[in-house]
């Protein structure tokens, strides 16, 4: 296997198909671009951060020229109708939306601020429903050319699933985004829409998000090292370790595929076991 072949099976299996990745310069969302470029599709990511970082520049550079970067802030229309405008130009078309972009919020509930919860729901929730919103005819007319149609990946969390003491906006934001797929994916099916949509919930995942989250928890005094948080979690998931990107790309490329022309409104779990507990 090679960073071209992840699979093995010596063929790619997206040749034609653009998708879009919120999110997509780091963690999961980096990682599911590698994917889809190994299988062929054309990438188009956003992030925050300015192309002319070094950063940026060098990402970009290595993924290579079928993939190409809008610079957006999931939360601004403004933002989603150019980087809608910047497809619409390079491609004309979109087979695949990944909604990942997104935040972590902790601490007890009372001591979380307004402005806090507004900012989490506004990335997490908001951003998700913004790119399907923008993204809907775009896909009804691209889904028509593949079998199983369109597919919309939002990237909820287990704690889209279950509870955790201290993360309640985070819990709240993530549900909030399971139960819009549904919704959404009900009333493309009731409409023979060709979109389909699932999401997607990851268990604990070694991301500059997750090592961000740690050194805040050892900030304020919960473990003296963030490794001790790694090994934590690795002794409560049931496999025994967290979470590679990589690991989460393989999923989402299935649900991007062909091979889940079946699966709508579905909720697809990758999480070592957690919440089978």
């Amino acid at each position: 296997m090679s960073a071209l072949d992840p699979t093995g099976l010596g063929a790619q299996r997206l040749p034609g198909r653009v998708a879009l990745v919120t999110g997509g310069l780091r963690g999961i969302g980096l990682a599911c671009v590698e994917r889809f470029l190994a299988e062929g599709a054309e990438v188009v990511l956003t992030d925050l951060e300015d192309p002319g970082t070094d950063y940026a520049t060098e990402t970009l550079d290595r993924l290579g020229q079928a993939a190409s970067y809008v610079q957006a802030n999931v939360t601004s229309e403004d933002d989603w109708q150019a980087v809608r405008d910047a497809v619409a130009e390079r491609h004309g078309r979109l087979h695949v939306l990944v909604n990942n972009a997104g935040i972590d919020l902790t601490g007890a509930v009372a001591s979380l601020s307004m402005e806090g919860w507004r900012k989490i729901m506004a990335i997490n929730v908001d951003g998700v429903f913004l790119g399907v919103r923008t993204f809907v005819p775009l896909m009804e007319q691209s889904g028509a050319e593949v079998r199983g149609g369109a597919s919309i990946i939002n990237v909820s969390s287990i704690m889209g699933l279950v509870g955790m003491s201290e993360v309640a906006g985070y819990n709240a934001s993530k549900g909030a985004v399971r139960m819009f797929t549904k919704s959404i994916a009900l009333e493309f099916a009731e409409k023979r829409m060709p979109i389909r949509a699932n999401s997607l919930h990851p268990g604990f995942v070694v991301t500059p998000l997750l090592q961000a989250g740690f050194q805040r928890w050892v900030d304020s005094g919960v473990a003296d090292k963030p490794q001790d948080l790694v090994d934590m979690g690795s002794q409560k998931t049931p496999i025994g370790r967290l979470a590679d990107p990589s690991e989460l790309a393989g999923a989402a490329f299935f649900l991007a595929s062909s091979d889940s022309s079946y699966m709508t409104g579905a909720e697809l779990v990758i999480d070592g076991g957690w919440t089978a507990q």
